[in-house]
């Protein structure tokens, strides 16, 4: 907690003091260091200042400079979770409760805590690094926006406890785009102990340029020269540790693929966090006479403001203010002498462009990049560009203007046919498995309801959607392939003007093909598009996308319904269409919702890289770990749910009248003795009374009461009310269509398959026809490609778009679009099939 926080009278110990520069050796001289008791005397008659009892002598502070010292609590027995820190309060971090016996215990936990934040370049290795050093099995993608929010990950290391974050890729700190806006609000609010600088060795110098911007933060800070490999094998020399010296921040070779350099990293993370690192040293990057001047007149007159946010050094601010940045003018917005210090930036602003320099941004870059320039020319010696090289002859095929678009098309479509074709084979493995423990449990178990919710709920719709698991990990294998390769940048470089077309951005392109995987991450994903209109647009087309929750529907109607040569291009067709109707919605909306921008396309072209397999199975296996485990989740429930539906209320016996039936003697042909003829003829004849069977009456199942009712709403587009239930059913996720076909046909009598692809050909008893045939299969496949969202997805437009009501008109309007286009297939269908 912070010192702010602790009560009159009580007591607490300093575990960390957060802030930077003359701030905090302010404070660590005044004696909050790590370990000192600290108590709270009293509260002014306004609760601002407090006055503090620390080695023996008292001392005043404000409520916001007490809040810039962390301490944990005399008598705080209770758990060392970072997560319950208000460092830490509003990240997703989440960490194990641990006991300590007494505070110290705790004290020396949280003194030996060390909070890293990896920044960096989009493409510079920083996930993949991220990942070798924590464990995570994060993303790693080769092109920008891959990251879309922060990932959290933990290690212990040399009896150190190190909570470890993975920010957004940023070209810079300005606040153009939304990952430069995420970074430094997580810089101003969180604090991070030691920021972990991730460069790219085979181009440092527009890396660097986000390192001189950190510099002018005056934080603590190590250099990690990832894909140091690459310059090796270039044959560059460079002096690093030259350099570190140079600039004052140490600087560690690493190569994330293979974890070499990791270790000396956090040995270095450690000498800095605990300041014995003698390389650490603060110096100011040089914009040059007037410019600097112009910083220093602003740098001086913020230090004289008491309230000045601490987080970010007097220097930064004053170079932001002077780029008249929005974010650093929001940071002085409360000052009592805000507008007066605006006025001294206007002022230096006008006496600058009178010397000329009219993009004061444009000059600071500048003077960055000559500072970067010189620094690499007396430090390195440059190499050769083999691997340029081959990137341009890669290039020189894939964005041909005659190749690239067939190439594309090819792959897209190679793709499509290895997710149906070659899934099939472990399809029917697995098919036959849940058959046979179908089987098993139905020969094992006695009647009853237990009975009907284990085979006909839990193992007939779960073991509808699992077999579809080979499908599933096939598609993202080739995504992430695409991703890591590079390919996936060069495929939105192509599309930039056919995007452009729809009013939209080359950009655009990347979150719309992620889609394919799961609309979620890629509607997060377009936060990489600078302009608000391309991107809202962007996010609203991206549900057409199909996603993999939807490929079990596909693959089981396609395999269902039609041949495995036509299989292909019924897949690639239902992608086709809704990608069509992403584009004209595009259009729609940029013609009459939003006004249209011209955003400039500037986008980094990676050099390709040859994926790991190891990444590539780690990435495509933890998709697979999810699916499997909405099997044991939403899933399992939802099937549950839906079979109780199903299964209730159970059809009505009804008692007849009993008849009474007069029985008739029995005549013997037999020769009787005379004493028992005469005994027969005395038996009098009895009526004897026929007891008949009850009769049953069915009734509607909650879940057919439903269908029955919105039936006549879907009838028009083929849609009988196993279906209509089923698209309700999918709503909440996409995955839940098929877990419940699985539950409705279950009781499917009319074959002895136990397939779902086969109960659907069988005929329904009741109407002595199939439910679904190749046109109501195609409008049930098309309905489901384009109506509502998932929850999930609904949730991220509305939470990316920042209102409710986006969600609730992709909801709204998607459905209608999916009604309207569904009739259409259907009738067109039902011509020629």
């Amino acid at each position: 907690m912070r010192l702010s926080e602790l009560q009159t009278g009580q007591k607490g110990y300093v575990t960390r003091v957060l802030g930077h520069g003359a701030f905090r050796k302010r404070m660590i001289e005044m004696g909050f260091v790590r370990g000192r008791e600290v108590k709270v005397l009293l509260h002014a008659p306004l609760k601002d200042p407090i006055k503090y009892l620390i080695m023996g002598y008292e001392v005043a502070l404000r409520t916001s400079e007490a809040d810039m010292v962390e301490v944990v609590p005399e008598g705080d027995d209770t758990s060392a979770d970072p997560s319950k820190s208000t460092l830490v309060k509003n990240t997703s971090i989440q960490e194990e409760e641990e006991e300590y016996a007494n505070p110290q215990e705790r004290l020396h936990s949280l003194s030996h805590t060390i909070r890293v934040a990896f920044i960096g370049n989009p493409n510079c290795g920083k996930t993949s690094l991220f990942n070798a050093a924590s464990g995570a099995k994060e993303h790693v993608g080769n092109y920008s926006g891959v990251t879309v929010d922060a990932k959290y990950g933990k290690m212990k290391y040399k009896d150190y406890n190190f909570q470890i974050v993975d920010l957004p890729g940023t070209y810079s700190l300005a606040s153009y785009s939304p990952e430069e806006l995420y970074v430094r609000d997580y810089l101003r609010t969180q604090t991070p102990d030691v920021i972990v600088n991730v460069v790219d060795s085979s181009n440092l110098e527009r890396n660097l340029y986000l390192t001189t911007e950190l510099i002018d933060m005056d934080r603590s800070m190590v250099i990690a020269l990832n894909m140091y490999d690459e310059l090796r094998a270039s044959g560059a020399v460079l002096d690093f540790e030259g350099l570190g010296g140079m600039i004052g921040v140490p600087i560690v070779p690493t190569v994330s693929k293979t974890g070499e350099g990791v270790h000396k990293l956090f040995d270095t993370v450690i000498d800095v966090y605990e300041r014995r690192d003698p390389r650490v040293r603060h110096i100011h990057v040089s914009l040059g006479h007037d410019l600097e001047k112009a910083v220093t007149v602003i740098k001086d007159r913020l230090k004289k403001e008491q309230d000045i946010d601490k987080n970010f050094s007097p220097r930064y601010i004053a170079i932001k203010l002077l780029e008249r940045d929005p974010e650093a003018e929001s940071l002085i917005k409360n000052l009592a002498d805000r507008d007066e210090i605006l006025a001294l930036r206007d002022q230096q602003v006008k006496a600058l462009e009178t010397m000329g320099k009219e993009d004061i941004t444009s000059s600071i870059a500048n003077h960055k990049y000559g500072f970067i320039a010189g620094a690499l020319a007396e430090m390195m010696s440059p190499g050769k560009e083999a691997n340029h090289e081959s990137t341009r002859l890669i290039d020189a095929l894939v964005t041909n203007k005659l190749l690239g678009f067939p190439l594309f098309f090819m792959i897209m479509f190679l793709i499509f046919w290895a997710t149906f074709a070659l899934g099939q084979y472990p399809m029917d493995w697995i098919e036959s498995v849940v058959s046979w423990l179908s089987d098993f449990v139905q020969g094992i178990m006695p009647e009853g309801v237990f009975k009907d919710l284990v085979c006909d709920g839990i193992i007939g719709g779960v073991g509808s959607v699992i077999v579809f698991l080979p499908n599933i990990l096939i598609l993202y294998f080739c995504i992430s392939f695409m991703e890591d390769s590079g390919y996936m940048a060069r495929a939105a470089f192509i599309m930039d003007k056919v995007m452009h077309r729809i009013g939209l951005h080359g950009k655009s392109f990347i979150p719309l093909v992620m889609g394919f995987g799961c609309n979620v991450p890629a509607v997060m994903s377009a936060r990489a598009i600078e302009s608000r209109s391309s991107r809202i647009i962007t996010i609203l087309i991206n549900p057409f996308m199909s996603c993999s929750a939807r490929l079990p529907i596909y693959v089981l109607m396609i395999g269902t319904f039609f041949s495995t040569s036509a299989a292909p291009f019924v897949f690639i067709g239902i992608y086709l269409i809704g990608i069509l109707v992403a584009v004209i919605t595009a259009k729609l909306m940029r013609k009459f919702a939003f006004k249209k921008d011209e955003t400039p396309f500037v986008m980094e072209l990676p050099p390709y890289r040859v994926p790991t397999l190891k990444a590539l199975l780690r990435h495509t296996w933890g998709k697979g770990e999810q699916y499997l485990k909405k099997m044991g989740g939403i899933i399992l429930v939802a099937c549950i749910i839906v079979w109780f539906l199903d299964y209730y209320p159970r059809p009505v016996k009804v008692e007849p009248v009993a008849q009474e039936i007069m029985a008739e003697p029995q005549q013997s042909i037999t020769a009787q003795p005379q004493d028992a003829a005469e005994t027969a003829t005395a038996v009098a004849v009895e009526p004897v009374v026929e007891k008949a069977s009850p009769d049953v009456y069915p009734q509607d199942s909650y879940l057919r009461m439903v269908g029955k009712a919105i039936t006549p709403v879907m009838e028009p587009i083929g849609f009988h009310w196993q279906a209509t239930v089923a698209a309700l059913a999918g709503v909440p996720a996409k995955e839940i269509v098929v877990s419940t076909l699985g539950v409705l046909y279950t009781n499917n009598e009319a074959t002895d398959d136990n397939t779902l692809g086969a109960k659907l050909r069988a005929n329904n008893p009741t109407t002595g026809r199939p439910d679904f045939d190749m046109a109501s299969a195609l409008s049930f496949m098309v309905f489901i490609l384009l109506y509502c969202p998932c929850i999930a997805t609904f949730t991220a437009i509305s939470r990316e778009c920042g209102s409710w009501k986006y969600g609730l008109f992709s909801a709204a309007y998607n459905t209608a679009v999916a009604w309207v286009i569904a009739l259409v297939v259907f009738n067109v269908a039902k011509i020629f099939m």
